[in-house]
């Protein structure tokens, strides 16, 4: 499999990001929490690219602004303060934050810096209040083991985490955000491009993760944690996927970026073959409205009623290849499409290699042909709005057809939730890194670092020895427990109750796992409300078999507690009395099957007992009654 991935000069890198889980932000004293409130105040902004210091513009911030969206920002005062909005100065470095990275990357095996110096990183896309991101390198040079290969550390940095996006309004032109997750710190860890395949990939980010859960200051949960891949072939291109969330999900999105890339060199090589190069493509864009004046496709027609055009190019020698898949359900054509909505704003584009379709009539599609001269060898592209936007759409479908004859573009893509990647921007240049002004540099002393490692977290190694000696765990849950975002909640839980700790590791791993392959959205049950309920089944409130049903209740109701849900799902436990009674009726119905079997018919009357009261009796105290009373 390896000889396969080697043949083709594949080279991985990544980079995890992961928020931390501090008293504060990181250059403020607002909480690190997201509300779900109206907001207290609400500020409109549009960004603009400015040059750096040898007079560059990044293009990926160019890109941004080309887009012409204004931003609407929404605050809670809980959360965010004038730093955030760019009124104040940011304050110093959250210490915390800082010896939580430093803590991370000695365990890395990582150099830190002497002094931090914190940098702007230009992002115009609206995250940023600023207009850039600040980041500083705590570590360099560091190394972690995966099996017999070293894979270096190149370093570990602290940064603050985005604003978080919202909605976009009806028009387009405004994009709501909220910034109570802007300057939420985050741990980067970025690797060497030295990894060869997508399972090594996993590995890799299986092990950062566990080291970063190691140092018990890490948020857990959806969206608390990325992974972004930077990936390339000998006759591909870098690419970044960003914002791949789940650890399942690498080896997918590295699989089809590894054939979208393949496919696209083998399309570039059959278009050279056909003698198609870049100058046989033209930008002449002509207008076909009239074609489509009596059309039966809704999207033109509509498009029509709002006073559009439709405009159309040929693409010389491109039939066939529009419709050619990339990866699972993703065309050539898709691809191109993405392209013209980001630069020129269209919903959409229409193509002849997926005609008949939309209700277009062959009728329409020979008199678009005819219209723009193509022959059966050329593909027709055609855009249904404003003028302006059509020709900006047409202009960037042409500029991804001249890069499909050269190969694969280098560029910034954005991973889906199902593998798959889309376009996000183009690369960033070296440009958008400058100075931070504002913050002075933070020194990392010889002592701090002294310090640091004399009081370095226990290891996953010495976290499974500890459960399976102290707390009887069986080896298998012990590495399902500390794998996984629990383990410091296992332990809280422990320390509160006197729950068997096999029962608690069960449900924080196996059982949580079912219930959210189930569709249950566990991460809407706060940890303290598990804390909870494993409080109440040690009081006896409630029995382990109600435990997944409270849960589910719990994430459906966010807004209520234990005790509605019990009241809610009828399982407020019997009393002494009302177990007595039970049994006495149960017996008292089952005569027969007692006076015939005496103990032995302990079983059937149990089950019939469970029957009546699951969820609402302890079995073990019913148990022991029943024997008494049957003695």
């Amino acid at each position: 499999m390896l000889d396969k991935y080697l043949e083709i000069g594949l080279k991985i890198g990544l980079e995890i990001h992961q928020q931390l889980n501090t008293s504060t932000k990181l250059f403020c004293n607002c909480k690190p929490i997201l509300f779900k409130e109206d907001p207290d105040l609400t500020f409109l902004r549009r960004l603009r690219p400015t040059q750096s210091e040898l007079g560059q513009v990044d293009p990926a911030a160019f890109f941004e602004f080309k887009k012409g969206i204004a931003m609407r920002y929404e605050i809670n005062k809980e959360s965010a303060c004038l730093v955030e909005m760019d009124e104040e100065p940011p304050h110093p470095l959250n210490e915390e934050a800082v010896e939580t990275v430093l803590t991370a990357a000695l365990m890395m095996n990582a150099n830190p810096v002497d002094e931090i110096h914190v940098m702007r990183k230009t992002v115009i896309d609206g995250s940023n209040t600023t207009g850039f991101q600040r980041t500083c390198v705590i570590a360099m040079d560091g190394w972690i083991k995966i099996g017999e290969k070293i894979i270096p550390i190149q370093h570990a940095s602290l940064e603050e985490d985005a604003a978080r996006k919202t909605a976009i309004e009806k028009n387009g032109k405004i994009t709501r955000y909220r910034l109570d997750r802007l300057g939420i710190p985050l741990i980067e860890i970025a690797t060497a491009p030295v990894i060869y395949s997508p399972q090594e990939a996993q590995s890799v980010a299986l092990v950062l993760g566990q080291i970063l859960r190691d140092t018990g200051k890490v948020m857990r949960g959806l969206g608390t944690i990325r992974q972004d891949l930077n990936i390339s072939l000998v006759k591909g291109a870098l690419i970044e996927i960003k914002g791949v969330q789940e650890l399942e999900l690498i080896s997918v999105v590295l699989d089809y970026e590894i054939k979208r890339q393949l496919n696209l060199i083998k399309i570039s090589e059959e278009l050279k073959a056909k003698s198609i190069t870049e100058d046989s493509l033209n930008r002449t864009f002509i207008d076909v409205t009239n074609i489509f004046k009596e059309t039966r496709c809704k999207i033109i027609k509509n498009s029509l009623k709002k006073k559009n055009r439709v405009y159309a190019v040929r693409i010389k020698g491109f039939a066939g290849f529009l419709k050619r898949e990339l990866m699972p359900k993703f065309r050539l054509g898709t691809e191109i499409a993405d392209r013209a909505r980001y630069w020129g704003k269209v919903g959409g584009i229409f193509h002849t290699d997926e005609m008949p379709a939309y209700n277009i009539t062959n009728q329409e599609i020979l008199l678009l042909k005819e219209k723009t001269k193509a022959s059966e060898q050329d593909a027709v592209v055609f855009v249904a709005d404003s003028t302006e936007n059509s020709k900006a759409a047409l202009n960037a479908v042409i500029d991804r057809c001249k890069e499909a004859i050269i190969g694969v573009p280098a560029e910034t893509r954005n991973a889906n939730p199902n593998g798959t990647s889309r376009y996000m921007r183009p690369r960033p240049g070296a440009a958008r890194m400058y100075p931070e002004t504002d913050i002075p540099p933070y020194l990392i002393t010889k002592d701090l670092v002294a310090k640091m490692k004399s009081n370095l977290p226990e290891t996953s190694k010495i976290k499974i020895a500890r459960l399976i000696k102290e707390d009887n765990l069986n080896k298998k849950l012990a590495k399902q427990l500390v794998s996984s975002d629990y383990f410091l909640l296992f332990e809280s839980i422990c320390k509160k109750t006197s729950v068997n700790p096999t029962t608690v590791a069960v449900f924080l791993t196996e059982t949580l796992i079912a219930l959210k392959r189930d569709g249950v959205q566990i991460e809407k049950v706060p940890e303290q409300k598990i804390i909870n309920i494993f409080i109440e089944l040690d009081k006896g409130r409630l029995t382990k078999e109600s435990l997944s049903e409270v849960f589910i209740w719990l994430s459906k109701n966010e807004k209520k507690d234990i005790p509605d849900a019990l009241d809610s799902l009828d399982l407020t436990m019997y009393s002494m009395n009302q177990i007595n009674t039970l049994l006495d009726e149960v017996i008292a119905e089952n005569r027969e099957t007692v006076e015939g079997l005496g103990k032995d018919s302990f079983g059937s009357l149990m089950g019939i007992v469970m029957k009546k009261a699951r969820g609402k009796v302890d079995p073990a105290v019913v148990a022991k009654i029943l024997k008494n009373k049957l003695k």
